[in-house]
């Protein structure tokens, strides 16, 4: 008898499971299942960025291309950011771009025609486009009318007023300060190095809060007893986090510094990034597209809300028709067009579901880089606009196809 029977664990005890081998793979399969859509097209991005890097030997990620980049899609990004809110909320805004146009031409019309000092000129453009907001936003929230039904008039309105404004016409130039909105660069300063001093501590210290939130969201976690990533897993991923960063600053720091535009976005992100994830309005937003029914049971004001989220993309789709026109310098008629289906793209590309509730402020960014990218890189390597609309048009095919198919896989 002996000494096998003392050798076996006794001591187990039957609520306790053992250990797995397989946890760490199945918490990050569970977290890939979680963020499929957002990090599904960050990994795209990535993948996009080095394929064009590839195909035109290098040309893609030069500092002078990279700042075009930021340049040319400002206001696609502003839009996205708005548009990915409605979406949310579950519904959809097709006169973005007509607003966009009208605002530009209101605002070329009062800097040029009336001499308006351009910081009232400003004011006064993002006070139209809140006008605007409020006025299809009664329409949606407080009359019942749908959404695609008044933005689509809205369209057609703001369309036709930017042609009363200018005609046929193109009005500027513009005063030398409004034209910085979207084409200046933050100043020099300290001493004379190979790079832009200013970037480069705007780029420490946006590293040192990236790095602070992910730490603080991973304690948040753990206090709620949250499946978090492994230690290393956390490093590796802060780490791949932190040289992202750092290459972008690096990149914008060796050319002329980061564009004053690119300062706005970022306000942008973290401002609304804030909102819709911590503040009650957002978390309403959220529930509002989920399920309207149970919000409204829940106490969420809904036409409230509804409301405020076309204030708040009229406003958005002013300051998108600001930057486009200051880059332009000048205000022309045909400003805008296709601004509503790019920001559409970027929003679903970015994470938005087509049945509301879902999606996030850094997703619309995402999505809007995307399509910035293949323009971009389809460009320089030539091909045409007519093979660039078709392969746009499969990109965002692809990821309204993939949100159907996640969805009808976690259903099952």
């Amino acid at each position: 008898m002996g000494p096998a029977t003392t050798d076996a664990p006794t001591s187990a005890s039957p609520s306790t499971p053992p250990p797995t081998r397989h946890g760490t793979k199945e918490l990050l399969l569970d977290a890939a299942r979680r963020n499929m859509r957002q990090y599904g097209m960050l990994v795209a991005l990535a993948l996009i960025v080095v394929l064009f890097q590839i195909w035109t030997d290098g040309v893609l990620l030069l500092p002078n291309n990279v700042t075009n980049l930021v340049l040319q899609n400002s206001y696609i990004l502003v839009l996205g950011i708005g548009m990915m809110i409605v979406i949310i909320s579950g519904h959809i805004d097709l006169s973005v771009g007509s607003l966009a146009a009208f605002v530009s031409a209101a605002a070329a019309v009062m800097m040029v025609e009336h001499d308006v000092p351009w910081v009232l000129a400003l004011v006064l453009s993002l006070a139209i486009g809140a006008l605007a907001g409020a006025w299809q936003g009664f329409w949606i929230a407080y009359v019942g009318i749908p959404s695609f039904i008044v933005t689509l008039a809205g369209m057609l309105l703001f369309r036709g007023g930017t042609q009363i404004l200018l005609g046929s016409r193109s009005l500027g130039p513009f005063p030398e300060g409004f034209q910085k909105i979207a084409t200046g660069y933050l100043p020099e300063v300290g001493p004379v190095t190979n790079y832009h001093n200013l970037t480069l501590l705007m780029g420490f210290a946006l590293l040192a809060f990236a790095l602070w939130q992910e730490v603080r969201d991973r304690r948040r976690q753990q206090k709620y007893e949250l499946d978090v990533l492994p230690r290393n897993l956390f490093i590796a991923k802060c780490a791949a986090l932190g040289a992202a960063v750092m290459a972008f600053t690096l990149t914008l720091a060796s050319y002329r510094g980061a564009p004053v535009v690119l300062l706005l976005l970022a306000a942008l992100l973290v401002g609304f990034g804030f909102v819709m994830r911590n503040a009650v309005v957002g978390r309403h937003v959220y529930a509002l597209g989920g399920n309207q029914a149970a919000a409204k049971l829940s106490g969420v004001k809904d036409k409230r809300v509804t409301f405020l989220v076309f204030v708040n993309m009229g406003v958005l789709a002013a300051l998108a028709g600001v930057v486009y026109a200051a880059r332009l310098n000048a205000g022309v008629p045909q400003a805008g067009v296709n601004f509503e289906l790019e920001a559409i793209a970027a929003a679903f590309i970015g994470g938005a579901s087509m049945s509301g509730g879902v999606g996030t402020v850094f997703g619309a960014i995402i999505g809007g880089l995307v399509l910035g990218v293949l323009n971009n890189g389809m460009s320089l390597v030539g091909i045409g606009s007519d093979y660039q609309q078709v392969i746009k048009g499969l990109v965002l095919l692809a990821a309204v196809g993939f949100d159907v198919w996640n969805k009808r896989k976690v259903g099952s």
